[in-house]
Order: structure tokens, then C-alpha cells, then sequence
């Protein structure tokens, strides 16, 4: 009797009280709640929130055709008995969606006032076209897209909510890419993952605060966005476009001082060497006219030490950030070979006391010990009085001898040498 009391208090909580409940359960656990009694039998397809992952499959060997008819068998169950609003839709299981039934789905989600919209990774052998009903969901607050085609549509008003928007194996053309950051007002979170069909990037936001890229361009342009603190820029390769809309002047200008020159609001900075590289062209200043006075944290990532673009470019940030606490670097030269006598005599010239007086954690992982990697250690000890740590992580072999460091000028007395290797 006592037990059939309690069960009864659940049965009769609020629906909005019992949702917020059944949603923090994995999907497969929540519709297992039919089995309850018959008033049970069908609440799990009116919740406000669904996720597909891999915890919704008993079967966990399932192939990825099979895991979309059992995606699409919860779905049908929904379509036919859930009421009121669907907040939240996530798929992250590795599957084979059919293009047909995702669109219909993705109607189904627009009527239903869908704030977050969430495709991860599937497999996928051409990609389908984004439904034009979800351009009307005015109160999207979070989207994510994957394996999509992407094209405004002439009504589009702008996704006047949306805070974060995430695009990733999306076709989407330079214009269309512009146009929909520029009609996010509140946007604060852009994450741009291997996307095709752009030459160059251009992104105005006043609102974003967080921004990354992983992809291939051919320019950039990085205006009005006085409120970014955290940049993360990693192509693989940048090919420069020469067949751009821009002015004389902006061709003329160094890249480093066109594209980041107006961002010294910066906090977290993380770029890759072959953006360092892009950065690198043309005549690149010592130090950049607007210092970045808040950056805190860069990291540069698969740089290569014989690459004098890359080199100066990394120096001359390093002469803009005079309250920097935190430096990591990756190297992409995995052989010890010969190297250019410029990057080393230029290593040698540079002098960084009085630029780095609040760097407290070095990070150096990768490194082969070549003679300008070496260079650049001996630079950073000299000229950093308030370091605390050094992390060398030598790539292959033996780790650096103690002895080395020891031969070493350091202006911090505290300074302690982590030498580790792989």
C-alpha cells in the first residue's frame, strides 16, 4: 500500500515537473517508463527534449541502416502522440539517416518551437538540403549542422535568439556565410569545422565572443567584433585568394595587422603554424600598433621553426602581449635536418625582456631539438623574470638533459624545467 502511495505522488507531479525529470534519463531508459501502467504508457513521447546517442540502442552492434530504423520507430511513436512544445533535438549516434524522413521530422520539430537543433556526426553519401521551415524558428537559441547544404532563403529574417551556431561538413557559399552571422544579433559561440565551398571568411559580430575555425579559406576578414576573447584559428592550409572584394590598402596591409589588429580585446588566443604563415605576408611590424593588453593564454600549434614568416609572426605577438601568463607551442618538424642561418640569427638578435614580464607557464611539446628550437628556449628563459614552470616534451629518443638547461641564462631564479619526451 505504502509503495503504491509513492507512485501515486509521482504519477500525479505536474507534466512540466515530470519532464524535467524523464529528460535528464537517457532516451531508451525514458520510454521504459511505459511499462509503468497504462497512464504511463505513452508520456516519454511528450517530453520536451530528445537525444539520440549511442545509449538509446539495447543493440549496440547494430550497423548504421539499422540504428536509423530504430531511431525512426521513437520517432513515428512522438509524431503520433506527443503534445505540446519539443525545446531540444539532438542526434549524436552514428547512423545512415534517410534524407525523406529527416526532413519530415525537421517540419515536425518547426511546428513544435524548437529552440536547439543539434546534428553530430553520421554517415552520409551526398548532402541534403536544409529544410527552409526552420529558417522561420525565430527562437532558436543553439544550432548545430552537419552533412548539409546551406542557402538563405529571400524571407529570412535573421535568428534574432540564436546564441550558438556550430556548421561542420556544410556547404555553404561566402555571401550566404556573411549574411547569416550578420542576422544573428545576440550571437556569441561560431564554430566552423571543414566546411566546403568558401574562398574567404568574413565575419562581422559585435555580439561573439568565442570563435573557431578548422578550415580551409582563402582569406580573412575579422572586423567588428570588439567583443571576441577567445580565438582559436587551425586550417590545415590557407590559399590565398588574390579575386577578393577588398580595398588597395587592405592588400598593401601586413595580415597580421589586417586581421588581428583589431582585436586587442582578446583573451585566449590559439593559432596554427600555417595561419602564422598567412599571417606572415607582407612586411610584418616588430610590435602591432594596438597592443593585445588582456591576452592572457596563446597557444600556436604545429608551428615550424623554419618558416621565418612563421618565426616573426610568433615574435611579433609576443612583443604585443605584455600581460601574457601562459605560452604553448607545438612543433610540425619531426626530423632534425638542416636549417636556414637567417632564423637563427634572427632568434638570436631578438631580445624579449620587458615583453614577457608576467609569463608564468611555458609549454613546448614536439620538439626535436633542432638548433632554432633550441634558439627560441634559450630566448624565452632570458626574458621571462616571473616564470614558474618550463615543459619541454622532446618528440622521440631520450629526453634533454638537465645539464643543457643548467648552461642556460634564465632572469627567473624560480624557474623549474619539466624535460619529458614521448
Amino acid at each position: 500500500m505504502e509503495k503504491q502511495t509513492r507512485m501515486d505522488r509521482i504519477s500525479n507531479l505536474p507534466w512540466d515537473v515530470l519532464d524535467s525529470i524523464l529528460v535528464h534519463l537517457p532516451l531508451k531508459d525514458a520510454a521504459r517508463t511505459s511499462i509503468l501502467s497504462s497512464k504511463w504508457r505513452y508520456k516519454w513521447t511528450s517530453l520536451s527534449q530528445f537525444v539520440f546517442d549511442d545509449k538509446c540502442f539495447s543493440n549496440t552492434s547494430l550497423n548504421k541502416a539499422d540504428r536509423w530504423d530504430e531511431i525512426m520507430k521513437i520517432i513515428h511513436r512522438v509524431q503520433t502522440y506527443h503534445s505540446g512544445p519539443i525545446e531540444k533535438f539532438k542526434l549524436a549516434a552514428y547512423c545512415c539517416p534517410n534524407h525523406l524522413d529527416l526532413d519530415q521530422w525537421m517540419h515536425f520539430l518547426a511546428e513544435k518551437g524548437i529552440k536547439e537543433f543539434v546534428l553530430k556526426e553520421f554517415y552520409f553519401i551526398r548532402r541534403f538540403k536544409f529544410p527552409h521551415c526552420l529558417f522561420s524558428c525565430q527562437q532558436l537559441t543553439h544550432l548545430e549542422l552537419y552533412g548539409c547544404t546551406f542557402k538563405l532563403p529571400p524571407e529570412f529574417q535573421g535568428f534574432k535568439c540564436l546564441a550558438r551556431l556550430q556548421l561542420r561538413q556544410v556547404y555553404i557559399d561566402n555571401d550566404t556565410l556573411e549574411n547569416l552571422i550578420l542576422q544573428c544579433p545576440v550571437l556569441e559561440r561560431l564554430i566552423l569545422l571543414k566546411i566546403d565551398g568558401l574562398t574567404y571568411i568574413k565575419i562581422h559580430n559585435p555580439n561573439l565572443k568565442h570563435l573557431q575555425i578548422d578550415t580551409e579559406f582563402g582569406n580573412i576578414f575579422l572586423e567588428n567584433n570588439r567583443r571576441l576573447s577567445s580565438i582559436c584559428i587551425h586550417p590545415t592550409s590557407v590559399k590565398l585568394e588574390t579575386n577578393l572584394p577588398c580595398s588597395l590598402e587592405e592588400w598593401k596591409a601586413c595580415n597580421l595587422f589586417r586581421v588581428l589588429g583589431c582585436l586587442s580585446g582578446v583573451k585566449r588566443l590559439s593559432l596554427s603554424g600555417h595561419f602564422l604563415e598567412f599571417l606572415g605576408t607582407p612586411n610584418v611590424p616588430e610590435r602591432l600598433p594596438e597592443r593585445f593588453n588582456q591576452l592572457m593564454a596563446l597557444e600556436l600549434r604545429e608551428v615550424s621553426l623554419k618558416s621565418l614568416n612563421e618565426v616573426t609572426v610568433f615574435l611579433s605577438i609576443l612583443h604585443s602581449s605584455p600581460n601574457l601568463e601562459e605560452l604553448s607551442i607545438s612543433h610540425r618538424d619531426l626530423e632534425v635536418g638542416s636549417y636556414d642561418r637567417p632564423i637563427v640569427e634572427f632568434l638570436n638578435s631578438k631580445y624579449l625582456l620587458g615583453s614577457l614580464n608576467h609569463l608564468q607557464v611555458v609549454r613546448i611539446r614536439g620538439t626535436m631539438v633542432s638548433r632554432p628550437e633550441w634558439e627560441l628556449i634559450k630566448l624565452l628563459l632570458a626574458s621571462s623574470p616571473v616564470l614558474k614552470t618550463m615543459t619541454v616534451v622532446k618528440y622521440s629518443g631520450s629526453r634533454i638533459p638537465e645539464s643543457m638547461f643548467l648552461q642556460v641564462d634564465r632572469a627567473s631564479e624560480n624557474a623549474k624545467i619539466i624535460s619529458l619526451t614521448l
